[in-house]
């Protein structure tokens, strides 16, 4: 009696996917492994990354779609086979690039690096009176994998750290916030708040003029760090609260349109600072492993950490 082999698809939009087909072969030697051509053979699993519609309709028997990033909002606006389960990446090196990112501007503004950056190119010796921790409660919005390392993180630096989340969750050295009740709360505590959300349809347009106008206990000189995904911020709501001070800067990794468009304000704007959704890279070779070991284990039949809830978005 012979029995037929694993099957393992690739799609990755953007994305080189000889690197990804030559490492899933070695990490899964028992598995046929090929990328995604239109007509392929039906697959038991798929590692993706903004597949289209196309590839899902024609996989109709996948068990397993392993995202390599780590949002899974694009996915779950596709059509999937019901019994298909989304698997999202518990961490892949992320993490610790992430908590290097957030700390990088939070203390570049809090030091005022920035500021010293543009006097020095201008030539002018000047200093800036210190200022104090206690002063910049930073709030992280979002305590996933992602969210608590970087809570963790700025914790080190002895600033005040603020949490939010769906539902409460403990953090050595972190407030916690949780829910629509305490998140005004939540808001008012933070001087500086970093998104690091899933998003849904609860949390598209969640940073407004109305949201961000609350950090600081209403006060001027609020901050904000966006690293979750562009639709979480109302960009015609940002610009107003920087020019008018409500807000003294913000960092924007994510964008509604990637790449941000030419010409765009965000580009000019002498309070923002504009990243390429780069503040925190899959690790191909780590990610592969993990992917590995969860398409074994799902195929013994055993529960794996990352599945994702279609109802609530992650």
């Amino acid at each position: 009696m012979t029995t037929s082999r694993l099957r393992i698809l690739t799609c990755l939009t953007d994305t080189r996917a000889e690197p990804w087909v030559r490492g899933l072969r070695a990490a899964l030697p028992e598995a046929e492994v090929e990328d995604w051509a239109p007509g392929a053979a039906p697959a038991d699993h798929a590692v993706v990354w903004a597949p289209p519609q196309a590839f899902i309709d024609e996989q109709p028997g996948l068990r397993g779609l392993f995202n390599i990033g780590a949002g899974v909002d694009a996915l779950l606006r596709l059509r999937l086979p019901p019994a298909t389960r989304v698997v999202r990446l518990d961490d892949a090196g992320m993490s610790v690039q992430m908590a290097e990112y957030v700390c990088h501007f939070l203390i570049r503004h809090f030091r005022e690096f920035d500021a010293y950056e543009s006097e020095s190119r201008a030539g002018r010796w000047s200093y800036r009176k210190p200022r104090e921790r206690k002063d910049f409660a930073v709030g992280v919005m979002g305590l996933g994998v992602l969210g608590e390392r970087v809570a963790r993180a700025v914790a080190q630096f002895e600033f005040p750290v603020n949490g939010w989340s769906r539902s409460p969750k403990r953090i050595d050295g972190v407030r916690g916030f949780a829910g629509a009740a305490q998140f005004d709360d939540f808001l008012s505590a933070s001087r500086v708040l970093v998104n690091l959300l899933p998003l849904t349809d609860e949390t598209h347009g969640i940073l407004n003029g109305g949201t961000l106008s609350k950090l600081n206990d209403g006060r001027p000189g609020g901050y904000l760090i966006n690293v979750a995904r562009g639709a979480h911020l109302v960009d015609d709501d940002l610009i107003p609260l920087l020019d008018s001070g409500q807000l003294a800067g913000a960092t924007l990794d994510v964008f509604d349109v990637e790449p941000l468009p030419a010409g765009h304000a965000f580009w000019s704007h002498p309070k923002i600072a504009v990243t390429p959704h780069g503040s925190a890279r899959t690790e191909r070779d780590t990610s592969i492993a993990q992917i590995a070991t969860k398409i074994r284990a799902l195929d013994r039949g055993e529960p794996v950490a990352g599945v994702v809830d279609a109802k609530r978005g992650y």
